[in-house]
């Protein structure tokens, strides 16, 4: 019976594998659209492979038995469990314990560890979660920020991945036909330690750990998290429709679609991807047709096939979306539907184009087939890695209720992903990151601080037990993997930084250029998006991102005008004396603690792609918006008065995580990169002498010589 069972899994896996091979698929990346393989000689490469590892099963099968033996040999536990709770602040934490209201965390605090938790320098989340997995310092991982600059246009790239076109097309009348996959390359460097742990026979399922994109192979399951694309190519677009003209206006992380009412009936379309099949190409759209029923307040909505109904201020199922780019191909998608407003005008929400899990356009996690074994498991669930979106409600698109309604409901799909992957690990790694945490504190902020600006519009919705509220499930969640749990198992619970209000906003570029060392284009006082009007001949910084500023070095930029060395170090002092302890005009208080030189930082093979600084914000002051985006304008502080009104990307030390443990740890001062090597020790794998981590736990060497002294 066992052995039938085992035959028919293998064969639902090689079905899988070899589905996943067919025309029908598509690789989807940022900026690069999508592309398509339909090469037969992969197809029959990949059937070849699927009919050798048929007949190899047996042997592989009695080769992995013998390695797992083997693999815990060195073990002094069957089974660790990290849960990541995404910017949990250490000072609420330690608050809501006090007062007797995360049970469960207070249970780990006594029984075992609990303690803020270093972060990195930036204390930006991909920076954190890459030194998380890896156990080093940025300089020796490459990642810095959520963005990167492109020395050769100083245009932004996404920091985590790069996608490329195929290097072999074939031109056929309007068609373009990709011979080869494109480029989707990780730029995350160094290794990560469930790697190492699969290298030495043990298994691991990790679920949306940031900075995952694309899957690396290893020994084990993982979904990718942060910085996974939506079918766009972007990190999350929104739809948004609308019958009233009042509100057709450009928003920050979506797109607004008109829509005209006629006789209770609309018809509109969905943007899809960019079809990069065409020689000329073009977006791919899907026609949309939705009835009105006032009386009922609902809509019912045809789209792609279907046909379903909406209530009004209720989100819809995951739908699922085919684009037809040409040739017999198809790419899927799956999103949700939420109608908020039927009369007098229309108003209609959409979610980003989420990767379809059950018909991946692109590789989102290890093996391929282990998204599609999630859906058939727990059905539809979101695959972007920024899943939350927190910019439908910045853009008023989305109310509170709703973001919340949606957060929640994508925090239930990662709930039960954590849960299977415990319930079926006997032995070995089981690691989720659940973003919640980070993205309602980002939100809801505001009403911590009574003295935030976002208040004065938001003052109507005082919503200031949502923070509490969000702490206590996040407890109870942490209550329920303890149940799961036995003598055998280490449970560790951390974040990557902590939170902070963000009430004033820091335009680099505008101070840089009113103090002389940034200058636009003759005539042009101010500058569009990503330097539309900086000239570069006369600019020697400049800055980007969440945290970074750049000297405009001659031989690295492409336009660069200030010469390594003496001329650049010169700059670099003049420049850190200025910015350290920079004051807010407004009431003279200190908006910038500290000023990092990189080349005071550790050290890394990675470093020179690091930002020249990294600037250490005062608590209640972040890089303003406009600064991010390379906008130039006269204002060099400004009010925040988004409901993105909490944030992280400050001082480091001013942002701690937590860190709890069910074992007693050998320091009351732990670093995010000390739990790679301490999951490595636990397991009894040796720890590389390259990590700037230590083990929080010491090896039995350790404790038995101390116990002697």
């Amino acid at each position: 019976m066992i052995h039938k069972l085992q035959t028919r899994n293998i064969l639902i896996a090689l079905f899988f594998l070899l589905i996943s091979t067919l025309p029908l698929n598509a690789y989807v990346g940022p900026g690069a659209g999508f592309a398509f393989l339909s090469s037969f000689l992969v197809l029959f490469l990949t059937f070849l492979l699927a009919v050798f590892s048929l007949i190899s099963w047996p042997f592989r099968f009695l080769l992995r038995i013998f390695k797992g033996q083997k693999a815990y040999k060195k073990s002094r536990i069957n089974k660790l469990v990290i849960v990541g709770l995404d910017g949990m602040e250490p000072t609420l934490a330690e608050k809501f314990m006090a007062q007797g209201k995360l049970p469960n965390l207070s249970k780990l605090k006594n029984e075992g560890t609990y303690a803020p938790l270093r972060t990195t320098t930036p204390s930006i989340s991909p920076v954190a979660w890459s030194s998380f997995m890896t156990g080093v310092n940025p300089s020796k991982h490459n990642i810095f920020d959520f963005l990167s600059r492109d020395p050769r246009n100083y245009m932004p790239d996404l920091s985590s991945a790069r996608i490329g076109s195929p290097r072999r097309t074939l031109s056929l009348g309007k068609y373009n036909i990709p011979l080869s996959k494109p480029l989707i390359k990780g730029l995350r460097k160094s290794t990560s330690f469930w790697k190492m742990l699969g290298d030495h026979g043990i298994f691991s399922t990790i679920l949306r750990v940031p900075i995952t994109f694309p899957p690396e192979k290893f020994r084990g399951h993982l979904l990718s998290g942060m910085c996974a694309p939506d079918l766009k190519g972007s990190q999350g677009t929104f739809f948004f429709y609308t019958s009233d003209k009042e509100k057709i206006k450009k928003r920050e992380g979506g797109i607004n679609i008109p829509v005209t009412v006629h006789n209770d009936k609309i018809e509109t379309y969905i943007s899809g991807p960019e079809n990069t099949l065409l020689q000329d190409k073009k977006e791919l759209t899907l026609p949309v047709k939705i009835y009105l029923d006032k009386n009922k307040e609902e809509a019912t909505i045809e789209v792609s096939g279907q046909k379903f109904t909406v209530k009004k201020n209720t989100f819809s199922d995951w739908i699922q979306l085919t684009f037809k780019p040409g040739l017999m191909m198809k790419v899927k998608a799956i999103c949700r539907f939420y109608v908020s407003q039927i009369h007098p005008h229309f108003e209609m929400y959409i979610t980003p184009l989420n990767i379809d899990p059950e018909k991946p356009a692109l590789p989102i996690s290890h093996p391929f087939i282990y998204s599609v074994y999630l859906s058939k498991l727990l059905g539809s669930y979101i695959t972007l890695g920024e899943a939350n979106d927190t910019w439908a409600l910045n853009e008023r698109v989305l109310d509170e209720k709703a973001f919340l309604d949606l957060t929640y409901s994508n925090h239930e799909e990662w709930e039960k992903m954590l849960f299977n992957a415990i319930d079926k690990t006997k032995k070995g790694l089981v690691t989720c990151v659940f973003e919640t945490t980070d993205s309602i504190q980002h939100m809801f902020w505001r009403y911590l601080d009574p003295n935030h600006p976002a208040l004065k519009t938001d003052q109507a919705n005082m919503n200031a037990q949502v923070i509490e509220d969000l702490y206590i499930k996040m407890d109870r969640l942490i209550g329920k993997v303890q149940e799961k749990l036995d003598k055998n198992s280490v449970l560790m619970i951390m974040s990557d930084h902590g939170f902070k209000s963000f009430r004033r906003g820091v335009n680099l570029n505008s101070w840089l250029y009113q103090n002389g060392y940034l200058s636009l284009k003759e005539g042009k006082k101010e500058s569009g998006e990503w330097f539309e009007d900086v000239d570069w001949t006369k600019t020697r910084a400049y800055a980007l991102g969440l945290g970074g500023l750049y000297i405009n070095q001659k031989g690295r930029e492409s336009q660069g005008i200030v010469s390594p060395g003496k001329e650049k170090r010169e700059l670099k002092k003049e420049l850190s004396q200025k910015l350290s302890g920079l004051k807010d005009d407004q009431d003279g208080q200190e908006a910038i603690n500290k000023i990092y030189d990189i080349d005071e930082l550790p050290p890394g093979p990675y470093k020179d792609n690091a930002p020249d600084f990294v600037v250490g914000y005062n608590e209640g002051y972040r890089v303003s918006w406009d600064s991010v985006s390379g906008k130039v304008n006269s204002r060099i502080f400004e009010d925040n008065a988004k409901a993105w009104s909490g944030d992280h990307c400050i001082d480091p030390p001013q942002v701690p995580g937590v860190f709890f443990c069910s074992q007693k740890i050998n320091t009351s001062s732990p670093s995010i990169m000390d739990v790679a090597p301490t999951a490595l020790q636990l397991f009894g794998v040796n720890i590389p002498s390259y990590m700037d981590g230590h083990s929080l736990i010491d090896s039995p060497q350790n404790s038995s010589s101390r116990k002697q002294k």
